[in-house]
């Protein structure tokens, strides 16, 4: 095999397409017509909700069967033979998600890359061509027998696009690849993407809010509003009006500014001994390389995993009375004095509604449920048009925004968020800065974990800096 995916590239064509959720009214796409030539490299935009990671999921043939929505028109495929087919039988497509963890099945990087190459029945001779070739070409360059629980996030991402160049995907489909990945491993996705398509010569679709980033990998842009096609042409046209502008600068912290939670010495599951201070009343983020340990810190200061050894501080205007670490402290006592919202949005969700969901915090708390404070936040965070919706059925970023409204509904004293951003068009990236903002300005205290640079600079009054070391 002289290349990877030596089947060609793989041609999209959509005809009248739509798509309707089970359980909901509006439909997630309508009237989709396009045509993807094979080998054409394309960007799928548009704002959170309007429907993208739902095309890809139907190019992909993985939307789900007719128990799960409605769909008209049609997507087909045609392979370099002239095969034409739906989505999902013999036609091999390659799906990147957005969150790394999601997509390893095998505990052994080699195991990982012939998976996809084991369920299209290639002879076991063969398998291990491809799979050698494809690591050779994008990496992760570690041993097939390396323990893939110790990628780090853009390694990860790499063991993936590995898996479907070996499988001989004719057409790649990526999901915001990037989103949760430290800028180094952006660049090394981005790169390993740019080897990908120039040696393989496959169709690329990529779903990625950071536009600039990919400028000189892909060509053309395909714009979505609401589940519709409003925009289809050059990349640069497509994008010029999709720029966040009139963001918050950053506030300076006073030297000797009152901490509201702080570690001394602290040792978690990863990473040497930290000490760190989040002060009173301003917006900290944490940064650091993926692997670092950000995460783990923050969920431990938080009193959501235990310590392995040191201190973790909390002053009295957070404690509020309660005695010991908020490990210690019960769900009802930790929902108004520190507030976390998780990576996984899916990870704190527990009812079936979005409505249910903004009031399951009070409840826990046995408190009246503060419905003027909630229709602040639903119009805040652009919920309004999903009240009736499972939480699960939302998209990546109404998701995130909806986490983020469970936990500041209980209006907590200190306000943790892991990569808050991610998945976030123009528009709500910047409400969702500026809400941030102002609750930082009214004296909330705010963490977050992330890895934008816009983020950084609009509310990094104080930076706490990760490192593996």
């Amino acid at each position: 095999m002289s290349e990877v995916g030596a089947a060609g590239a793989t041609k999209v064509t959509a005809r009248g397409y739509g798509w309707t959720h089970a359980g909901r009214r509006e439909a997630a796409l309508a009237d989709i017509d396009f045509v993807v030539e094979p080998g054409e490299k394309v960007l799928l935009c548009g704002d959170s909700g309007s429907g993208k990671s739902t095309l890809l999921a139907a190019i992909a043939g993985v939307l789900g069967g007719d128990d799960e929505g409605t769909r008209v028109g049609s997507i087909l495929l045609e392979d370099a033979h002239g095969t034409v087919e739906l989505p999902g039988r013999t036609i091999p497509v390659g799906l990147v998600l957005q969150d790394p963890d999601s997509q390893v099945i095998a505990a052994r990087v080699g195991d990982d890359v012939a998976f996809g190459c084991e369920n299209l029945a290639y002879p076991r001779e063969e398998i291990w061509q491809r799979v050698t070739a494809a690591l050779e070409m994008v990496g992760p360059y570690v041993d097939l027998d390396f323990p893939t629980e110790r990628l780090s996030g853009g390694q990860k991402q790499r063991l993936a696009l590995a898996g479907v160049i070996a499988m001989g995907a004719g057409v790649v489909l990526l999901d915001e690849p990037t989103a949760n990945l430290d800028p180094e491993g952006a660049r090394d996705v981005i790169e390993a993407v740019a080897t990908m398509v120039e040696r393989t010569g496959a169709t690329l679709i990529v779903v990625e809010h950071q536009h600039a980033a990919w400028k000189g990998v892909l060509d053309r842009a395909i714009e979505l509003k609401d589940g519709r096609i409003v925009a289809d042409g050059t990349l640069a046209s497509v994008v010029a009006n999709r720029t966040v502008a009139d963001l918050p600068d950053a506030r300076g912290v006073a030297k000797h500014s009152e901490p509201a939670l702080w570690s001394t010495d602290l040792v978690t599951r990863f990473g040497p001994p930290r000490s760190f201070e989040l002060p009173r009343g301003a917006s900290t983020v944490i940064t650091g390389p993926n692997g670092a340990g950000k995460t783990t810190w923050m969920m431990t200061v938080a009193g959501l995993l235990p310590a392995e050894s040191g201190e973790i501080g909390v002053a009295d205007f957070v404690r509020r009375g309660l005695k010991g670490s908020p490990l210690e402290w019960k769900s009802r006592e930790l929902a108004d004095r520190i507030g976390f919202v998780f990576q996984n949005p899916e990870h704190q969700f527990v009812a079936r509604t979005v409505a249910e969901e903004l009031r399951v915090g009070p409840k826990v708390m046995r408190r009246e449920v503060p419905e003027a404070h909630i229709a602040e936040l639903v119009d805040a965070l652009r919920l309004g048009h999903l009240l009736n919706a499972n939480p699960f059925t939302l998209s990546g970023g109404e998701k995130r925004r909806l986490s983020v409204a469970t936990a500041l509904v209980s209006a907590p004293e200190v306000l943790l968020l892991d990569e808050p951003t991610f998945g976030q068009d123009t528009h709500t990236f910047s409400e969702l800065v500026w809400l941030l903002r102002r609750m930082a300005d009214e004296g909330t205290t705010i963490a977050s974990v992330t890895h934008d640079p816009l983020f950084i600079s609009a509310l990094g009054d104080h930076r706490v800096e990760v490192t593996r070391g």
